[in-house]
C-alpha cells in the first residue's frame, strides 16, 4: 500500500552537488585545448587498483570497483592529449584561468576563501582517470544564496579536473574491457556542494536553475548536454544517505527527488517486515549449493545463454523469505529488484529467485527439484546466481552483505539515473579514506589584494542579463529567458550578429523546436553548432524557406537524405520560380472554385493548406499567403464582373 507520507518534504533532505565544465582555453593541469575528439591517434589499456589513503586505510567504494574491472582501455589524441592525461608526465600548475573564474564565483557566493589552496587525490578506480584518482581544490566553504526568499547555505566549492568519457564496453573481450575517451578528461570543473535542504522537489529544481543561471552569467561556463551535471544526495527521516550521480537536466531532478523518497520509505516498510518476522540476522543465509549440473537441463533459452563460456550457477537458501523478495510497498520498489541490479554492476545480467518462479523459460517442476536440492522449507526463499565462474562468489558475498543490510532499512549507497527518474545501484558510497594529498603540485597562496581584485567581476543578478538580453535583441521576457537558459546562447548570438534572422524566430527553433524533437525522442546532441548555424546562413541567402528549416531538422535527426546540404538541396527554393509558384497557386484556385464561389474569402484556410503541401519547405508560408490572397482577391472580382 502507497503511503504518500514518502513524498512529504518535511520527511526528507537533498543536498546537491553543481558540476559545471568551465569554458577556458586550456585543461587544468596542461596546456592541451579543449576540443571533442571524433579519431584516435593511439590506445593503451591499465589495470587499476586501490591505493591506501593518508591514514593507511582503503575506500569501501575502490574495493568494491576492483573487484569488478581487471583492464581499462583508452583512446587517446594528439589535438586534445598529452603524456599528463596518460599519466606519463607529472601535472602543471594549475590553469590561473580557471581558478580565478572559481575565485570568483566563491566571492559571488558570499564563501569564505582558503588562504592557501591545496590539491587533493580522490581514489576513483572505475576507470574513468587513468592515474586511479581525481584532482580536486578546496577553494571556498560556508557560503549562501537566497532562493525564492529562502537562504540556502554553500557547504564547499572546489576547482577539479572532469573525467575521462565512457564510449562503451567490449563485450567480446573475455575481461570486460572499459574503453574511454581522454578528450575530456581534464577540462576544468566547478564543484558547488548545497547544504542539505527540506522543501518540495520544485524548490529544490530552482535552486540548481539558480545556481546554473549565475554560473552562465559569467559567459565563461561551457553549455550543452553533460557540461552541467549534478549528484543529488537524499535521506529520509534522518537515515542513510543515498547518493544519484550524473543527473544531466533539470526535469529530472524533481523525477529522482519523487523516487528516491518512495524507494527509501519503502526499502524501510520491508525492514519493518524483516522485524516483523523475527528472522535471525545471523543465521538467515543457508546452503550454498554448485547447481550447474541441474540447470545444464534446463530447457530454458536465458539459463542456456549464462551458462555458454566459463560459467556456472549457485544457489543459496534464505530462511523464513517467502514473498519477501517481491514484496512491493510501491510499484517496482521490491528486495529482489534491488539485489538485481547488485548482480548487474558486476556485469551479471540478473539473478532468479523463487517469488518469481516459475518464469523465464525456468518450469515448475524444475523449482520444485530445486527446491529439494537447496532443502528449503515452506517458508524459506531461494536466489540462482549465474554468470562467469571468477565472479559467481564475489556476487553472493555482495548480495548477502546486502541482504544482511536490509534489515535497517536504507543503504548508504551511490546510484545512476535513467531518463525517467528511476535510479539503479552502481556501487557503496565512498567514505574520507578516498583523500589524500598531491605531491607534485605546490600549494597556492591566496591574499586580500587578489580577491579584492576578482570581486570585480562578479557577474550581475541575473534578472539585470534577462533585462539587458531583452533590450539588446528586442525580445520579450520570456524569450530571453528561454534561450538564457538553454545550450544555445553563444549560437543564438553568432547567428545574430552574422545574419538579419529575425532574433524571436532563431530562438524557437533552437528552443522550442529542438525541445519539441527531444521529446519526440530524437537524440539532439547529433545536431553541431556549426551545422545549425549553417542552416540560419542558407535561410539567410534565401537559399532554403523558413519553414523548411524544422524539417531538415528533423531528417538530419533521422539521417535520411544524406549530408546536409543534400537535404538543403532537396528542400531549396532555388529551383522554384515566380512563376511556378503563381501556376500553382492558380492551379488550385481553379480547382476549387465551387467551394470558392461558395465562401469567398472564408476558402482561404483550405486553400493556402492545398498550396503549402506542395510548397512547404520550398518557400515562406507568408510569402505563399500574400500571393494566394492576392490571387483569390482578383479571382473573386473577376467572378463578380462576369455576372454583372
Amino acid at each position: 500500500m502507497v503511503n504518500n507520507d514518502a513524498l512529504n518534504p518535511d520527511k526528507h533532505k537533498v543536498g546537491l552537488e553543481i558540476h559545471q565544465q568551465l569554458d577556458s582555453k586550456n585543461k587544468l593541469f596542461c596546456n592541451c585545448k579543449i576540443t571533442d575528439s571524433t579519431k584516435h591517434d593511439f590506445t593503451f589499456k591499465r589495470i587499476l587498483h586501490p591505493t591506501q589513503s593518508e591514514m593507511g586505510s582503503y575506500d569501501q567504494a575502490a574495493i568494491f570497483e576492483s573487484k569488478k574491472i581487471r583492464t581499462v582501455k583508452y583512446l587517446s589524441s594528439r589535438t586534445s592529449n598529452c603524456l599528463i592525461e596518460s599519466d606519463e608526465e607529472p601535472p602543471e600548475l594549475v590553469n590561473a584561468e580557471a581558478l580565478e573564474l572559481v575565485l570568483t564565483i566563491s566571492l559571488a557566493l558570499h564563501c569564505t576563501i582558503e588562504d592557501e589552496l591545496h590539491v587533493m587525490r580522490k581514489i576513483v578506480i572505475d576507470g574513468s582517470n587513468t592515474t586511479g584518482f581525481q584532482r580536486t581544490i578546496l577553494v571556498g566553504r560556508n557560503g549562501y544564496l537566497d532562493v525564492d526568499g529562502v537562504r540556502v547555505g554553500i557547504q564547499s566549492i572546489c576547482l577539479e579536473e572532469d573525467a575521462a568519457r565512457i564510449v562503451n564496453e567490449d563485450k567480446d573481450n573475455e575481461n570486460d574491457t572499459k574503453i574511454f575517451a581522454l578528450d575530456r578528461l581534464g577540462i576544468p570543473l566547478i564543484e558547488i556542494a548545497l547544504d542539505p535542504i527540506s522543501n518540495t522537489p520544485l524548490f529544490v529544481t530552482n535552486v540548481a536553475q539558480t545556481i546554473g543561471r549565475l554560473l552562465r552569467a559569467t559567459k565563461k561556463v561551457a553549455r550543452g548536454l553533460g557540461s552541467i551535471r549534478q549528484d543529488v544526495n537524499i535521506s529520509t527521516n534522518g537515515g542513510a544517505v543515498v547518493e544519484v550521480k550524473g543527473v544531466q537536466q533539470l526535469s529530472q531532478l524533481a523525477l529522482v527527488i519523487e523516487y528516491e523518497a518512495k524507494r527509501q520509505d519503502g526499502l524501510n516498510q520491508i525492514a519493518k517486515e524483516l522485524k516483523d518476522r523475527k528472522i535471525d540476522e545471523s543465521k538467515f543465509l543457508d546452503s550454498i549449493t554448485d547447481v550447474t549440473d541441474f540447470m545444464k537441463l534446463s530447457t530454458s533459452k536465458i539459463v542456456k545463454k549464462i551458462l555458454s563460456g566459463d560459467s556456472r550457477f549457485m544457489g543459496f537458501v534464505l530462511r523464513d523469505f517467502s514473498g519477501l523478495l517481491s514484496f512491493e510497498p510501491y510499484p517496482g520498489i521490491r528486495l529482489g529488484k534491488e539485489l538485481g541490479e547488485v548482480a548487474k554492476s558486476y556485469g551479471i545480467g540478473g539473478i532468479f529467485h523463487s517469488d518469481e518462479l516459475p518464469n523465464y523459460g525456468i518450469t515448475a517442476e524444475e523449482v520444485k527439484s530445486l527446491s529439494s536440492i537447496l532443502k528449503i522449507n515452506k517458508n524459506d526463499a531461494f536466489v540462482l546466481v549465474g554468470g562467469p565462474s571468477v565472479l559467481v562468489n564475489s556476487v553472493i558475498s555482495e548480495l548477502s552483505n546486502r541482504i544482511r543490510r536490509a534489515f535497517s532499512g536504507v543503504v548508504a549507497e551511490t546510484r545512476s539515473v535513467r531518463l525517467d527518474g528511476v535510479t539503479v545501484f552502481s556501487r557503496p558510497r565512498p567514505g574520507s579514506s578516498r583523500m589524500y594529498p598531491e605531491t607534485d603540485i605546490p600549494y597556492i597562496s591566496i591574499n586580500e589584494h587578489r580577491l579584492e581584485e576578482l570581486s570585480k567581476n562578479i557577474p550581475r543578478p541575473w534578472n539585470e542579463v534577462i533585462d539587458q538580453i531583452c533590450k539588446k535583441y528586442l525580445i520579450n521576457r520570456t524569450l530571453a529567458e528561454n534561450i538564457f537558459d538553454s545550450q544555445y546562447f553563444s549560437l543564438f548570438e553568432n547567428i545574430v550578429s552574422h545574419t538579419s534572422v529575425n532574433p524571436s524566430f532563431i530562438i524557437s527553433k533552437l528552443t522550442e523546436d529542438l525541445v519539441s524533437l527531444e521529446r519526440q525522442g530524437y537524440d539532439i546532441s547529433i545536431l553541431t553548432h556549426n551545422n545549425l548555424f549553417y542552416l540560419f546562413e542558407q535561410l539567410e541567402k534565401s537559399k532554403i524557406s523558413k519553414e523548411s528549416i524544422s524539417i531538415i531538422l528533423e531528417k538530419l535527426l533521422r539521417k535520411e537524405g544524406g549530408s546536409i546540404d543534400e537535404i538543403i538541396r532537396s528542400f531549396g527554393s532555388e529551383g522554384v520560380t515566380e512563376e511556378d509558384i503563381d501556376g500553382i497557386i492558380q492551379k488550385i484556385i481553379a480547382e476549387n472554385e465551387n467551394i470558392i464561389s461558395q465562401k469567398g474569402m472564408d476558402s482561404m484556410g483550405l486553400l493556402m493548406g492545398r498550396c503549402m503541401s506542395i510548397l512547404r519547405g520550398k518557400v515562406d508560408g507568408e510569402k505563399i499567403n500574400k500571393k494566394l490572397v492576392t490571387k483569390l482577391t482578383e479571382h473573386l472580382e473577376g467572378s463578380k464582373g462576369s455576372k454583372m
